[in-house]
């Protein structure tokens, strides 16, 4: 059985735990304590010499980085609509990957680090600015798309929804982005989706 090594409050753990149940796959949880340091011990760096989670071990598979579990369990399991072999569609959908390793990281992800984390090291100010730079350029390209690439749900929603879904946690506010809040609830009720701590259950539509 597939393992998945993650932090329930791990956005890029919980990226890897959605396409699992979006793909209908079983798998075993093995939580990894990062508030003990569990990350650091040599059980898990044999792993992940980073000390990052999430890691998935398939079989003599083992695979570190949420971006790159997505992108493998999309090849593995999934079908062209999570991630297409074309080249022109591919590299649409692998350009948000790079984003949440970017924008997105630098934004609302730091920003919810230095707020739930008590992360005192990163930079606030800039992480609010990255925050409504990505914000503003995902809402404009969401002004006439339900998905962000190719018209249906792709690996690029899965990888662009956690950190943005939970900006609440690092107060960043999303009443100014109309399209990312209703994309947010579509991400929602696509069939398996799974909740995580502070991200809702879907609303009623």
């Amino acid at each position: 059985m597939i393992q998945l090594y993650g932090h329930e409050l791990s956005g890029n753990s919980y990226k890897a735990k959605l396409m699992l149940s979006l793909l209908g796959l079983d798998y075993e949880w093995v939580k990894v304590d990062l508030l003990a340091g569990a990350h650091k011990q040599p059980e898990f760096l044999a792993l992940n010499p980073f000390g990052q989670v999430p890691v998935l071990v398939d079989e003599n598979t083992i695979l570190a980085d949420a971006q790159a579990i997505l992108v493998y369990l999309a090849r593995q399991y999934g079908s062209q609509q999570w991630l297409p072999l074309e080249a022109e569609p591919m590299s649409r959908v692998i350009r948000w990957l790079s984003t949440t390793a970017g924008e997105i990281r630098q934004g609302t992800e730091s920003a919810r680090l230095f707020h739930l984390f008590k992360a005192t090291s990163i930079n606030l100010e800039w992480a609010n600015q990255k925050s409504e730079f990505i914000l503003t350029q995902l809402n404009k390209h969401l002004v006439e798309r339900e998905w962000l690439e190719l018209g249906h749900p792709t690996i690029a929603d899965v990888a662009v929804f956690p950190y943005i879904a939970l900006a609440n946690d690092g107060k960043i506010s999303l009443e100014a982005y109309p399209n990312v809040k209703a994309w947010i609830e579509r991400v929602k009720h696509l069939p398996s989706f799974i909740v995580m701590i502070g991200i809702e259950e879907p609303a009623a539509f």
